[in-house]
């Protein structure tokens, strides 16, 4: 099943049972995901579903750091929440070993010999990794492998 349509059947499910926070943290990916089609005018895939979860989770978790810093517990539980019911729709995450396997199989493939050819790792890695591993950390390993 699409992931776009499991995320439709959540969303009522969550209505059915009278889930309030579920059903506002699903609503509001789905609004995110209709403001995205409408924008580029296409139907998103779920490789394009994957990419706004992700955007949404890092944005909860620069929520959670600052409403921890200004001591608003209460807003930082409800984006803790909000992670969790977004994180059930990524795939399952990469292992290091699996991480740092794909980097050397990309600096292999596209002809990287130094730090100036980061990019071009770095275009090879974004859609296989895409949500299945922290691109930050993806970043720091492709540099540091192309450094040594």
């Amino acid at each position: 099943m699409p992931l776009k349509d499991q995320i439709s059947n959540d969303l009522k499910d969550a209505m059915r049972a009278g889930d309030a926070k579920k059903r506002d943290a699903i609503r509001l990916l789905s609004a995110e995901m209709k403001r995205k089609e409408v924008d580029e005018r296409k139907v998103l895939t779920d490789t394009d579903v994957i990419a706004i979860v992700d955007k949404m989770i890092k944005q909860r978790r620069d929520s959670i750091t600052q409403f921890e810093k200004g001591g608003r517990q209460d807003l930082a539980d409800n984006e803790k929440f909000e992670l969790g019911v977004l994180q059930a729709y990524l795939p399952q995450a990469l292992s290091e070993a699996e991480v740092a396997a794909a980097v050397v199989a990309s600096i292999a493939e596209s002809g990287a010999t130094g730090p100036a050819d980061m990019g071009k790792v770095m275009a090879v890695l974004k859609p296989k990794l895409a949500g299945r591993a922290d691109m930050g950390k993806v970043s720091a390993l492709v540099k540091a492998k192309l450094a040594g």
